[in-house]
């Protein structure tokens, strides 16, 4: 596909194109296909291990367990540091299924509107009070432990688990009031905003945010690039400034910004050619080539 005097787009313009598709991909690994249910092993992302199609333990729900029986969470935490000094929130726009779940609903064409940005710290009190100090000092039992309210959990575990019981003309099992609320409120609001629960809540995007400005892949922007024409703010979902993209905790790296040439993919391990940006320090030393 071409642009404007003949050059073709970024590659990693050209590889967002495929998001969906890869989220797609991604999304058999975690729906244990196979039945291998490897529930002593965290998978990096946000999806329910009580789930009947669940391939590995959640990382949250695991970090949230080991506090309630005050023992340290060495395999979830390992696999966290991992994954997130390597891709940060890559993860989220790219391997998440609940992320891929609400950018599902995102596509249903109804009006959108903008969550102002501040709200973003609410994930940050989440993963704090609701993943580690609750289950900490109140334990499993207390009605604010996180497993309790997780809407993945609602969706994933408790509606299939009730429908089963429907099908075998069982006594239905519903999920508590307060886990079907705020499931109904993320699902209604993921049609009418971008990423609700991974924009105000989700506890693991908190976590992924905190690598964007260290880790193995990064957005670079590069000032002598850039013509101050607001494209990539147009095309951020979070309307974040380009300046700023290589650290934003806000993105999820879609890398639909890479449509403008000031922002490209880059690496720790120097890819692509120089530009006069380098002179400065950024967070990184090189990026992907555009192709």
């Amino acid at each position: 596909m071409s642009m404007a005097g003949g050059k073709r787009r970024p590659l990693a313009a050209r590889l967002a194109g495929w998001r969906s598709w890869i989220q797609a991909t991604f999304l058999l690994a975690w729906l244990d296909p196979f039945a291998i249910r490897m529930h002593t092993v965290c998978s990096p992302v946000f999806h329910c291990y009580s789930c009947p199609l669940a391939t590995f333990a959640c990382p949250i729900g695991v970090l949230a367990n080991f506090s309630a029986l005050h023992l340290f969470p060495f395999l979830a935490l390992g696999t966290l540091l991992i994954v997130g000094a390597f891709l940060g929130s890559f993860i989220c726009g790219w391997v998440c299924p609940f992320g891929y779940f609400q950018d599902l609903a995102a596509r249903v064409p109804t009006p959108k509107f903008e969550l102002p940005r501040w709200m973003g710290a609410f994930r940050y009190v989440v993963l704090v009070g609701l993943v580690l100090a609750v289950p900490y000092f109140l334990g499993e039992g207390s009605p604010l432990f996180f497993c309790r309210l997780c809407p993945a959990g609602a969706l994933e575990a408790a509606l299939p688990y009730t429908a089963s019981l429907a099908a075998q003309g069982k006594e239905l099992v519903w999920p508590n009031a307060a886990k079907a609320v705020i499931l109904v409120a993320i699902v209604a609001a993921a049609f009418f905003t971008w990423r609700p629960w991974c924009t105000l809540f989700c506890p693991l995007g908190a976590i992924y945010s905190l690598f964007n400005r260290v880790s193995f892949f990064f957005l670079r922007f590069h000032p002598d690039r850039c013509r101050d024409c607001s494209l990539c703010r147009k095309l951020c979902r979070y309307k974040g400034r380009g300046e700023n993209r290589a650290g934003e905790l806000a993105c999820i790296r879609c890398l639909e910004c890479t449509q403008c040439r000031a922002i490209t993919v880059g690496t720790v391990a120097g890819f692509g050619g120089k530009s006069s940006s380098d002179l400065q320090p950024p967070q990184a030393e090189g990026s992907l080539p555009t192709l």
